[in-house]
């Protein structure tokens, strides 16, 4: 089994974003094992690390033409070049800390990702990598586009190309994402029609796009510059798209895209994410086959453990656990969340109840991850010495710990205190009953 890779040190780039013409700059970080690619504004004090995954992904209509992700109203902008680099080197744990809402532009491809990264080098980490594996057919289509999935024992992905301008005319390309990189795929750039230009420019998008880091197409040829291989074109497209792809993090099944763009491939991302919910939330309960040595859980990973789903899973992350002893997790709160809608109109306040349903959700991870728990459920049987602190409001995030008191074969209980910028808001006992 392949096991997951993070890179060797530290590496920054800087430059100016494609859409929005400003100054900005990102730092690669090494990560633990299944932290996954995640985004951390350091311009923005208040910022939420922003996972790079279909979970955070913005709407193409709103940001068209580029693959941004965000929450809490927090933005990375163009992520598609960056991801395409760690996708085809196979890195899988990396924090980038942005400065600015865009990933640098650079030359309009990645390859100056993918030169510095084979530069500073990876190194293989303890767990091994997590696939999602398509087990059937999953498709996209609008007009003559289409991207399908079929399923296929390795990572591959297909493009087709068929533009009606005769000097982007039509190509293919094929590739297999296994690490290697034995095609200049990654050194394409993005282009565009010389028609499109103002249109883009009159949207708010291509402020800082030139000649150099973008391929214009006029009606005699490439403006200002000239191709590095004939079938650059596609390649790009195709680069795009496994960018894009890796929102969904390593995928094994056959890709064949036609003619798909940002809006098309996000459209793929959204199916990719419902397909892996519906296999994942087959079998609730404590199905999850995994727990690192670091305790860190995603969403996805949490919903293996428990059966709660939207709009009652309060729990986005476990940053830590030492199994059978402690576990810290987090819940942001933000005024999307549906019981602010009564709870209260004109004085939005987290009620009581779902503050103790958030960490007795902590505790049922900590006992369930458990070896000799697995296959059963957590009972939530009562909450003894519930005291409320503080009120929690939009925009806090809370940040729960757990600390295992007795725990039997049938039955457990859990300490369990709830702060918010280290000011403690909620404490109270726990217990569980564990059935199969």
């Amino acid at each position: 089994m392949d096991k997951q890779k993070t890179i060797n040190s530290n590496m920054s780039f800087e430059g100016t974003g494609l859409h929005t013409g400003k100054h900005t700059k990102i730092e690669l970080v090494p990560a633990a094992s299944n932290t996954g690619i995640v985004f951390f504004r350091k311009d923005k004090p208040q910022s939420s690390i922003i996972k790079g995954d279909f979970y955070s992904l913005l709407d193409v209509q709103r940001f068209p033409r580029r693959t941004s992700v965000g929450v809490d109203g927090v933005y990375v902008h163009t992520v598609e070049h960056i991801m395409a680099a760690l996708h085809l080197l196979r890195i899988d744990n990396v924090q980038i800390n942005v400065w600015g809402e865009e990933v640098p532009g650079l030359d309009g491809s990645a390859k100056e990702f993918v030169d510095k990264l084979k530069e500073v080098g990876s190194k293989e980490q303890e767990a091994y990598r997590s696939y999602l594996i398509v087990k059937e057919p999953i498709w996209v289509q609008k007009g003559d586009a289409s991207i399908v999935i079929l399923p296929y024992s390795e990572s591959r992905v297909s493009y087709a190309l068929n533009y009606d301008n005769p000097l982007i005319g039509a190509g293919y390309v094929d590739i297999k994402l296994n690490g290697k990189l034995e095609t200049n795929l990654y050194e394409s750039r993005t282009f565009c029609l010389e028609e499109e230009v103002k249109p883009l420019l009159d949207m708010g998008l291509g402020k800082g796009s030139n000649y150099e880091n973008t391929l214009v197409i006029s009606k005699t040829g490439v403006v200002k510059n000239q191709l590095r291989f004939p079938d650059e074109f596609v390649k790009h497209k195709l680069l795009d798209l496994i960018g894009d792809l890796y929102l969904a993090g390593p995928v094994k099944g056959y890709v064949i895209a036609i003619k798909s763009g940002h809006a098309l491939n996000i459209s793929l991302l959204e199916k990719l994410r419902r397909y892996k919910e519906k296999i994942t939330s087959a079998g609730v309960g404590s199905g999850v086959q995994y727990v690192p040595s670091g305790g860190e859980l995603n969403a996805e990973e949490i919903m293996k453990i428990l059966p709660h789903r939207y709009p009652f899973l309060l729990v986005d992350r476990v940053i830590s656990m030492e199994k059978g002893k402690k576990a810290t997790g987090i819940k942001n709160v933000t005024m999307n969340e549906y019981f602010f809608q009564g709870h209260f109109p004109g004085k939005p306040v987290m009620p009581g109840v779902l503050i103790v349903e958030a960490m007795a959700q902590v505790g049922g991870v900590l006992m369930l991850a458990c070896e000799e728990h697995r296959g059963k459920l957590a009972y939530f049987l009562a909450a003894n010495n519930v005291k409320f602190r503080k009120t929690v409001e939009p925009g806090d995030q809370l940040v729960i710990e757990v600390t295992a008191g007795k725990v039997k074969t049938k039955s457990g209980t859990v300490y369990a205190k709830a702060f918010v910028n280290n000011k403690l808001v909620a404490e109270s006992d726990l217990m569980f009953a564990l059935v199969k």
